[in-house]
């Protein structure tokens, strides 16, 4: 066994890509290598967080009992320092060296970036635990490459009510690279173009959709915002404690006006304060149960006039065990 890693090292000291060989060594099969982990090192910009909490204990958990039961794909880097870079495999690499593991099975593919970024975002677009930011960047690195690859990239990246240029027809449609992307992806191609554009929100922005406090649709709508204004709208959640975010109704509101002249800090604040309609109160009486007890028959009208007098006796009746209580 010790006989078949040293050799398969040697091998992999040997790959040695630049610019006279490339063409070469892209059509090169992917080749099983047992690689050290310092010779191992993450995609640049890989678009997804790698953190140590519950989800990575079960994976060093199963890796302890089980060891790496999936190699990690890499690519060779194209400087030619011995190095690999990862393009899948960065939460496995993390346990391993949480367990002090020195070696990864790997499986090496000879692609140039481009075709690593796709690689990269395809093999992890099916996870379900993955952030709105971490596909927002995943899906555009991988637009971007396609697009460096000669592909078609008419996306349209307006929202829903600006999206006026779509091509028609099915072979056109075919082409188009949301729709390449969505192939790959459990995520429409609309949702897509969504995602694409969170991008363009500042970092505080993007963080509240990554916690859930702001939904898809009105994070579009702010993602065409300038900074200064998605600025405002950041300082407007912060004097509330945290506790107003902008509907989508708002964030089309205060889109339009920016567009429309421009919008200042104490405007955007006076749309933030409106009171939007799923913050009034509402109570649901389960009324079918209610007319089991009360009577099947009622009207309507006798149906409610009987409950308002039930809470008016109820009050009497606590009034009179507090009189009595003195």
């Amino acid at each position: 066994m010790n006989k078949k890693i040293k050799t398969q090292e040697v091998k992999e000291n040997d790959i040695n890509i630049d610019a006279e060989n490339k063409n070469e060594t892209a059509a090169q099969k992917p080749k099983s290598l047992i690689i050290k982990i310092e010779d191992l090192v993450p995609f640049e910009g890989h678009p997804y967080k790698v953190t140590d909490d519950e989800n990575m204990a079960e994976l060093v958990k199963s890796i302890s009992e089980y060891g790496i039961m999936n190699p990690l794909i890499v690519r060779p880097k194209e400087d030619g320092d011995g190095k690999y870079e990862i393009i899948s495999g960065h939460r496995r690499l993390f346990a391993a060296q949480k367990l002090g593991l020195k070696k990864m099975p790997c499986t090496v593919h000879y692609v140039d970036r481009d075709t690593a970024t796709v690689m990269m975002v395809d093999s992890n677009c099916q996870r379900t635990e993955l952030l709105p930011s971490e596909k927002a960047k995943a899906y555009k690195m991988k637009m971007d490459a396609m697009s460096r690859q000669g592909k078609r990239t008419d996306l349209n990246e307006k929202s829903d009510d600006e999206q006026t240029s779509r091509p028609v027809g099915a072979k056109s449609r075919a082409n188009r690279t949301d729709e390449k992307l969505a192939e790959s992806s459990e995520d429409s191609a609309r949702q897509i173009s969504r995602y694409i554009r969170l991008n363009y929100l500042i970092p505080e922005l993007l963080q509240f959709v990554d916690e859930g406090k702001i939904k898809m649709r009105p994070a579009v709508e702010m993602s065409y915002l300038g900074e200064e204004t998605q600025r405002d709208i950041v300082d407007c959640i912060d004097e509330s404690g945290g506790e107003v975010f902008p509907s989508h109704a708002q964030t089309r509101r205060i889109r339009e006006q920016a567009e429309n002249g421009g919008i200042s800090y104490e405007e955007v604040s006076a749309v933030m304060k409106e009171e939007k309609p799923n913050q009034v109160e509402k109570v649901k009486i389960p009324t079918e149960e209610l007319r089991k007890r009360i009577g099947k028959n009622l009207t309507d009208e006798a149906f409610i006039k009987y409950l308002y007098d039930a809470v008016d006796y109820y009050n009497k009746y606590l009034q009179r065990q507090r009189e009595q209580a003195r």
